[in-house]
């Protein structure tokens, strides 16, 4: 707890006998008045709210519109119909600890009409207004302590969004008045604890009704194996902006995301999902405002039912709600599946000194995960707060929501930023926390794809490979290892055998399959592929923060220069490790997750950290295209994953066995050293920059729909990533006589490599790092 000190350094406060502080009433130095209705720790009640017109007090105006008893349920705005057949809206919101709730509609004008909900059940707040159409804009204002003390953050004069508002209209600013404190107090070490009673209505976004009428009856989704999936994370806007073929006025939205022309380059490469970074209303972070940036990624979600209007082209009172349907179901006739990156650990409205948006205002001491000092926040996300998951409201509302996007709004799965801080029980990582029982028997949601991100940042946080059935997750493990494999930097090849084949020193347990890894290489955090090959160090400086931030393990290699060059033995093995590192991700056992820009060689100029570019940096460079060098990457990428969706063997529905299965002693998995003969134990500890990967497609596990064993070529997949290049011999009977080559990541163009042919025995001469993929002839 705060000294008793500290509390008395609160402007014009005083202690009472428990060291609490009170407030007389007086006028801050801003001019905007506060009030004595602060309630002690000894549970005594404030004087009836207030609310401040113009510097003075006065109570709160009567209701200005009837307001009928109403349902409990569904929580949110629900238009239908009321008694008698009239037209109206229901209005639920849980506030368990608030002493009044108020709904705040507001016309076109933005003038404000308010009605209390005095309707209360198992605490919800409820009422049913007659008359409110979709369309309709609305808020909540919250009664109760103000007692930061305890961490009870009530304060009236804040308008709150619903957080199972289905839509948000208007934009967040953060000016003073969006604080529930007041946040240019001069004594900013316990400003936190002063109520500013500066009403914010004008100043922030309002929820709006919106009509549910869509049954979803003509959409087909996918619904693709996860073993034979390969997903491609991108950004709505940063994915459209640019792009020439989408009209300009569709560009940077969900309907541009549906456009012809974006779905067709999903479909010429072949990805069979989209992981679309957040897409829930999010606000931008005060210290990027000031700055002039803005939260381009989104992780700062304050509206987990409401896609961010920011993305919509047609409209923001309930519009686009009915664009992201409509881009749904345009993906899914394209047999794209679409995965929603989700932020349920933490909310925009930041730690004690951040606003008052939402869940602050309804009920902080049970949202936010405290600290025994409740007026301190628990931080495992680095963001400021943490979502109270262990709460039973707050479960219902994330599973709420993602039921929501699911049933209602078409989704096929989610992955989950820091899913550890979502497993936590009390304190620590919980494996049978409610959070992860809950989704493991819920009828909607263990059906759909789920995707750990499983990590925080708080002690223990780091749980790789330890997420039940049901999840993947992604690993960075995986990560770690191909890069530094591909820039000579790992001491032998244990790691590298373990990451192509599957992990299953991770995953292999409780009945998990090979595609509980989501093998990626990069993600929309950190380089991009092409910036991973051509800086040594990031280089953040456009994002106003010293160069501080961003991460310094990035486990890159520049080939020889820092950034840009114009050395052309430099921009030839950039582009060579570039289609090693594509062809190593694509033939690795599990699922592929690309980012969006890098089959065409996207750079952000060496930011590893672009969450706040909202410009060139951030956007994909479709102009790329033109080059002839990066559109033979295309190339490549694309016949990658062809070949993987051709080809079983390399999407395997359960781990290797690496045993011998038939009498010719064949097995389904082998590890050759460039000699041509099989490892042993002591060369997977022996300083080797070469492995060579056998995949038997005699010896997949499983059968086909129609009850007949799974048959499939083998393969050999010979990965070098020393500086000079190697003699290595092709493997002989049983493994094969003779071998055709597939894929020669030496050459700039692949299209002259396939058939050339190698009898087994012979030692073939491996250009240096590069990787040669052979199929067995026969």
């Amino acid at each position: 707890m705060s000294s008793a000190a500290e509390r008395e350094a609160v402007a014009g406060g005083r202690a009472t006998g428990n060291g609490h502080t009170t407030h007389d009433r007086h006028t801050t130095h801003e001019g905007h008045t506060t009030h004595d209705g602060h309630a002690t720790r000894d549970g005594h009640t404030p004087v009836r709210p207030a609310v401040v017109v113009g510097g003075a007090r006065r109570a709160a105006p009567p209701p200005a519109v009837p307001v009928w008893p109403g349902a409990p349920t569904p929580l949110g705005a629900r238009f239908r119909t009321g008694p008698d057949g009239v037209a109206g809206t229901n209005f639920a919101l849980w506030a368990g600890g608030a002493e009044a709730v108020e709904l705040c509609l507001f016309d076109e004008a933005g003038k404000e009409t308010r009605a209390r909900l005095t309707e209360l059940t198992h605490e919800i707040w409820h009422g049913f207004v007659p008359g409110v159409m979709p369309g309709q804009r609305y808020g909540y204002r919250v009664h109760g302590r103000w007692d930061p003390w305890t961490g009870a953050r009530w304060n009236p004069a804040k308008l709150l969004l619903d957080p199972y508002a289905r839509a948000v209209d208007g934009e967040f600013r953060l000016p003073p008045e969006v604080y529930g404190h007041v946040r240019d107090w001069p004594d900013q070490h316990v400003a936190d604890t002063v109520r500013d009673e500066r009403d914010s209505a004008p100043f922030v976004p309002k929820g709006v009704v919106v009509h549910d009428d869509d049954d979803w009856s003509d959409d087909r989704r996918p619904k693709t194996p996860w073993a034979d999936s390969v997903i491609y994370e991108l950004h709505v806007r940063g994915f459209t902006k640019l792009h020439p073929g989408i009209p300009e006025e569709l560009r940077g939205t969900y309907a541009g995301l549906a456009h012809p022309a974006a779905i067709e380059h999903l479909v010429r490469l072949g990805v069979t999902a989209v992981e679309l970074l957040p897409v829930h209303q999010f606000a931008h972070e005060d210290h990027l405002l000031r700055r002039g940036l803005r939260n381009y990624w989104g992780y700062n979600s304050i509206g987990y039912f409401a896609p961010h209007a920011g993305y919509a082209a047609s409209g923001t009172t309930g519009q686009q709600v009915g664009e992201f349907k409509r881009m749904v179901r345009a993906l899914h006739a394209a047999g794209i599946e679409v995965i929603l990156d989700v932020v349920y650990n933490h909310t925009a409205e930041a730690g004690e000194y951040g606003p008052t948006l939402s869940l602050k205002g309804i009920d902080n001491q049970r949202y936010y995960r405290l600290t025994p000092d409740a007026r301190r926040y628990a931080d495992y996300t680095g963001c400021g707060n943490t979502l109270n998951v262990v709460q039973p409201h707050v479960l219902r509302l994330i599973t709420d929501s993602l039921r929501y996007w699911v049933t209602e709004m078409g989704v096929d799965g989610f992955r989950f930023d820091l899913a550890a801080a979502l497993a936590r029980s009390m304190h620590d990582v919980d494996m049978l926390s409610p959070f992860l029982a809950v989704i493991a028997q819920d009828p909607v949601l263990r059906r759909v794809k789920l995707i750990a991100e499983p990590w925080d940042i708080g002690s223990g946080g780091y749980q790789v490979g330890a997420f039940p059935p049901l999840w993947t997750e992604w690993n960075d493990r995986y990560r770690d290892a191909v890069r530094d494999f591909w820039r000579h930097a790992l001491p032998d090849v244990r790691e590298m055998g373990y990451r192509l084949s599957g992990s299953s020193d991770l995953y292999a347990w409780g009945g998990r399959r090979p595609y509980a890894s989501v093998n990626f290489v990069t993600a929309h955090d950190g380089f991009t592929l092409r910036d991973l090959v051509s800086y040594d160090r990031k280089h953040n400086e456009a994002n106003g923060e010293g160069n501080r931030d961003g991460t310094d393990d990035n486990r890159s290699w520049n080939c020889g220069a820092e950034g840009e060059s114009d050395d052309e033995r430099v921009r030839a093995l950039r582009r060579r490790q570039l289609r090693n590192l594509l062809t190593t991700l694509l033939l690795s056992t599990g699922v592929p997750m690309l980012v969006a820009g890098d089959e065409l060689g996207r750079t952000q100029r060496g930011n590893n950290n672009a969450y706040c570019q909202d410009n060139e940096i951030g956007w994909l460079d479709w102009t790329l295209l033109e080059d002839p060098g990066w559109r033979a990457l295309f190339d490549l990428t694309s016949r990658l994953i062809a070949l993987r969706h051709r080809h079983p063997v390399l999407r395997r529905r359960a781990f290797f066995s690496g045993r011998a299965h038939s009498a010719d002693g064949l097995r389904d998995l082998a590890w050759f050293t460039p000699r041509g003969t099989e490892m042993t134990e002591p060369d997977w500890y022996a300083p080797a920059a070469t492995l060579g990967m056998y995949l038997s497609g005699r010896d997949i596990p499983g059968r086909d729909e129609r009850g007949a064993p799974v048959l499939d070529d083998s393969f050999l997949a010979v990965l070098h990533a020393g500086e000079r290049p190697v003699s290595f011999v092709l493997p002989g009977p049983p493994w094969a006589r003779r071998y055709e080559v597939v894929v020669d990541t030496s050459r700039e163009e692949q299209a002259d490599a396939p058939g050339v042919t190698h009898r087994s025995g012979t030692a073939v001469t491996v250009p240096e790092r590069s990787v040669l993929l052979l199929r067995v002839a026969e």
